[in-house]
């Protein structure tokens, strides 16, 4: 399915419980609206045009902007707001979305041992 935005049009490609995938086509001076997802990661990856993320930075205060141009990516963390822009040109793009990893999440007490 094909939804309309104010920016272009997004399309999803794939969608499980773990990950999602949507086409991006974005109009040229175009952005989307400055947002944040409280749990799942959000990658870019351009396929052609240029795109801009700026992140707003949740650890300091800072508003880091990455460019991107085709075959570059960026990943956004959870909780931090964020949005893309096009620039002069239009905008092929992917986007993903995936959960933090289940990794290491133990938090220790004490380091254990023999009794």
């Amino acid at each position: 399915m094909i939804a309309g935005k104010v920016w272009g049009t997004t399309e999803a490609l794939l969608r499980t419980p773990f990950v999602s995938v949507d086409r991006l086509k974005i109009v040229p001076h175009a952005q989307c609206s400055l947002h944040c997802h409280e749990h799942k990661w959000n990658a870019f990856i351009v396929l052609s045009g240029k795109l801009s993320i700026a992140v707003h930075k949740r650890d300091y205060e800072l508003v880091d902007v990455t460019h991107l141009g085709p075959g570059e990516m960026t990943v956004v963390r959870p909780g931090e707001y964020h949005r893309f822009q096009s620039g002069a040109e239009a905008v092929d793009a992917l986007e993903l979305y995936y959960p933090q990893e289940l990794g290491e999440d133990i938090v220790r007490k004490d380091v254990g041992g023999r009794l």
